[in-house]
Formats: C-alpha cells, sequence, structure tokens
C-alpha cells in the first residue's frame, strides 16, 4: 500500500505539532518540498518514531516525482 506523503504531512503534525513541528506552520496543500521540510524537523525536534515517520515521508515524496 502506498500512502501519498500529504496524508503523512499532515499526520505528523496531528501525532507531532506540538513536539517536533511547534514552528512549522501547516499548510493545507503541501508540494514534495514542504514534506522534506517537515521530514527534516521530524528527524531533529521528534523521537524514534518521528524518525521513522521522517522516512516514510522522505519515500513518499521520492514516489511523488
Amino acid at each position: 500500500m502506498v500512502v501519498d506523503f500529504e496524508a503523512l504531512y499532515h499526520s505528523a503534525f496531528k501525532v507531532f505539532g506540538s513536539r517536533a513541528l511547534w514552528n512549522v506552520r501547516e499548510l493545507d496543500k503541501p508540494a514534495p518540498e514542504d514534506a522534506l521540510v517537515v521530514a527534516r524537523f521530524l528527524r531533529v525536534e521528534g523521537n524514534l518514531a518521528a524518525r521513522r515517520l521522517a522516512e516514510e515521508i522522505e519515500r513518499a515524496c521520492r514516489a511523488a516525482h
């Protein structure tokens, strides 16, 4: 099953928004580049689960290109 980067992007804000994405604004229609920015913040500011989500976002962005 392939999950698109937009769904993962919004999931990141729902799950990790206040902890890892406190300084990033959620966009309604993110581009792959926006999702990659979120993935970077998840890796730096988040825990192991956030890092795993970051990997999923990165895979989905590569698949979208």
